[in-house]
């Protein structure tokens, strides 16, 4: 349970309307007279587990997933306590609903849904008054902040604040998954403006109607929000969530020395990949340092998978040069090359020498990368659906005896290529892990898992393990430990034809071993207070919050 400082004690209605505070049914009759309580609530007193029972039969009420996300985020405003445990009493079934994929018809909609403040609101407007709002969050024991400025929503481009949906989610996975108090997280949304001309039209918008700033004026309101946060909240941790490309590993740079901080999109993505690569590969009797990778979307996050692979290949004997000519990044321009226009500085590592390319018979476009490199590996982060056709991946696994195929993009009306066309398309060969949730495929007379190579395997435990040591840094190698750390616990080592992943409802023992390896790496390269390895182990377990009263 949390160590913080409990809050003052509330009564009657405000106590009721207090959703961190609140049992509901669960008060017992001695609170009641206490508490004020006395009639505000029917008589019978309910056990945590009558509740769940009775807000499961509501949640099964509502058949269309969006309705169900709804449903649960009413009952999070009402009964934080109550809402957790059923979300972990029904964890493989609710986190698509929580969170992607149905979270981003949450964010597209979130001005029609929003009924109750959560979180913070930082509009540009407002820029010089960024201490006093978040001041009036008032809770100094925040330690973990997921933020966002909405423009690259997932798959879905520029959602504004429709974007808050994510820090949102984001966050109740924190708890849910990595045992973070929820008393102590913050979502916040920066709202810089919008970009999206359907979202300032609309009446019914919520956030600050005026086209996104750029340039000076962007870095320098995030510059403010920065220092705000360091005088307001210094112990805490901050998640960049969501943010465009061309700005995503720009502000990681810029800032990573300067707290205690990372972007998911970045690295949260890249270490999942790297465990369930590393998963899929031992399972087949490789080794990573031995595969050719192709990439389609060189954006921050592609080229994130690119660094954490390349470091991966590195630890397993190859010098940085070697690791990276085992890489072909493709955006939409095709392969990225030293010839290539306007590349960010993020990609021009990847870059490949076009002269050492002269023997290949066509272009540089997708199907020629395919074709020539011959990839065993392939790995989509478009978020343009359909972006593996048919005649690319027939072409990919006529030269590979089982290639390994990630289309990784959220929602999953954005996923690159559907599970069971890869499978025809590969005669049942493919290795896959996908963004979104996928039902096992029938092919033939089995039934095949598809991983899913979500990052809530990730960053929940690297919340988790960051905070049971009071690291200060987030680094490379914490997230490599977690990523060896997600590896060892694939069902795929065991067992042949196993899932590559760990499966949903294990997720929070898997986050606590993923949480000791991070916190172990924080500990060992003097980013944390010195710790035994039974303290560390401590220290994790002592963090994890468990919902109840």
């Amino acid at each position: 349970m949390s160590t913080h400082e409990s809050p003052p004690p509330l009564r009657g209605q405000a106590l009721l309307e207090s959703p961190l505070r609140n049992k509901g049914t669960a008060f017992i009759d001695e609170e009641r007279h206490e508490l004020g309580l006395l009639g505000l609530l029917p008589p019978h007193v309910e056990t945590i587990e009558e509740q769940v029972v009775r807000s499961y039969s509501g949640y099964l009420d509502e058949e269309i997933p969006l309705k169900k996300h709804i449903y649960l985020r009413n009952l999070q405003d009402e009964n934080e306590t109550l809402f957790y445990r059923l979300v972990l009493d029904y964890m493989t079934e609710m986190l698509p609903i929580l969170y992607t994929p149905t979270v981003g018809a949450a964010c597209q909609q979130f001005s029609e849904i929003y009924r109750r403040p959560r979180g913070l609101f930082v509009s540009y407007p407002e820029r010089d008054s960024i201490d006093e709002i978040l001041s009036n969050h008032g809770c100094r024991e925040t330690r973990v902040i997921v933020v966002t400025d909405g423009e690259r929503i997932l798959g879905l481009g520029d959602q504004g604040a429709g974007g808050m949906g994510i820090p949102i989610g984001k966050l109740s996975l924190y708890t849910a998954i990595g045992g973070i108090d929820p008393s102590t997280t913050l979502p916040i949304f920066l709202d810089a403006g919008t970009d999206n001309q359907d979202l300032i039209n609309d009446p019914g918008y919520i956030g600050w109607r005026h086209e996104r700033i750029r340039g000076e004026e962007y870095d320098a309101f995030i510059e403010s929000f920065v220092e705000s946060v360091i005088r307001v909240f210094p112990n805490v941790l901050l998640q960049w969530e969501d943010f465009a490309g061309s700005n995503a590993t720009r502000l990681l740079e810029k800032y990573r020395d300067r707290l205690c901080t990372f972007n998911d999109d970045v690295q949260g993505t890249a270490a999942v990949v790297t465990a369930a690569l590393m998963a899929s590969v031992a399972s087949t009797g490789g080794k990573l340092s031995d595969q050719r990778i192709c990439i389609l979307g060189a954006g921050s996050a592609g080229c994130g998978v690119g660094e954490q692979l390349v470091r991966a290949m590195m630890a397993e004997g190859l010098d940085e040069a070697a690791a990276r000519e085992q890489f072909y990044l493709v955006d939409v321009k095709g392969l990225l090359t030293d010839n290539s226009e306007n590349l960010q500085p993020f990609q021009t590592p990847f870059a490949r020498n076009a002269a050492e390319l002269s023997e290949w018979s066509g272009s540089y476009q997708f199907i020629d990368v395919i074709r020539e490199a011959k990839p065993t590996i392939l790995i989509g982060l478009t978020g343009h659906p359909g972006s593996f056709p048919e005649e690319v991946i027939r072409e990919m696994a006529s030269h590979t005896e089982r290639p390994i195929i990630f289309p990784l993009s959220n929602p999953t009306s954005r996923v690159e290529a559907m599970p069971s066309d890869l499978l025809e398309w590969t005669n049942g060969k493919a290795i896959i892990a996908s963004g979104s949730p996928f039902d096992p495929v029938q092919f033939g007379d089995k039934f095949i898992s598809i991983a899913q190579c979500n990052n809530s395997y990730i960053f929940p435990a690297m919340g988790l393990g960051v905070r049971s040591v009071k690291a200060t840094r987030v680094t490379d190698g914490m997230f490599m430990a977690a990523a060896t750390a997600l590896r060892d616990a694939s069902p795929a080592l065991a067992t042949s034809g196993a899932p590559i992943l760990p499966p949903l409802e294990d997720i929070r023992t898997v986050s606590r071993e993923i949480a000791i390896a991070v916190a172990t790496e924080a500990q060992a390269t003097g980013f944390a207070e010195s710790a035994s390895q039974t303290e560390i182990e401590a220290k994790v377990d002592q963090l994890m919050w468990t919902p109840g009263y």
